[in-house]
């Protein structure tokens, strides 16, 4: 596997991707892994865009920011638009079934994300959760199981079933 591994989260405000990438990031530290995590948002609490971004390396990092996205994971039309193009020819867009995008470069996955953390999960803030099991399974270099440890020592202690679940849900999306 490459010792180089870029993510990029994007979406809107509200959505929970900064806090995935901080349980991602925080796992794949865990491993043993050189890892940077950054973050960005518009200046609405909800509903303005929003990125977050996760490195992760066998060897240090020179420059924290993702450069090319081994992996981008879409859940807005405007994200897809916006970071299509800042992804490897050989990278996966994953992205959420609802977005009517048009993809040129890389493989790319659409998953039903955002109807899962409604319909299966009954709690649309799951989508992150969500979002997060369907990238484990995507050869990132960090365990499913690491990354179960953070999202329980994350996320309030009530809503780790439900956090767990949405990850497992997430999961199961990606044959």
């Amino acid at each position: 596997m490459d010792s180089h591994f870029e993510i990029r989260l994007s979406g809107s405000g509200g959505q929970g991707l900064i806090l995935s990438s901080i349980i991602l990031a925080e796992a794949a530290t865990f491993e043993g892994k050189y890892v940077t995590q950054s973050q960005s948002y518009g200046p609405e609490a909800r509903g303005g865009a929003s990125r977050a971004e996760v490195i992760i390396s066998d060897m240090p990092i020179d420059y924290p920011l993702v450069r090319e996205a081994d992996i981008l994971l879409a859940l807005t039309e405007s994200a897809l638009e916006k970071y299509r193009y800042s992804i490897k020819d050989s990278g996966l867009i994953l992205y959420d079934n609802s977005i009517n995008g048009k993809i040129f470069r890389a493989h790319y996955y659409s998953y039903p994300i955002m109807e899962t953390a409604y319909r299966q999960i009954r709690n649309p803030i799951t989508a992150n959760m969500v979002s997060l099991g369907v990238i484990s399974r995507c050869n990132i270099p960090v365990n499913p199981e690491t990354i179960k440890k953070y999202i329980l020592a994350r996320v309030p202690k009530n809503t780790s079933e439900i956090n767990i679940k949405a990850f497992s849900y997430g999961q199961s999306l990606v044959k």
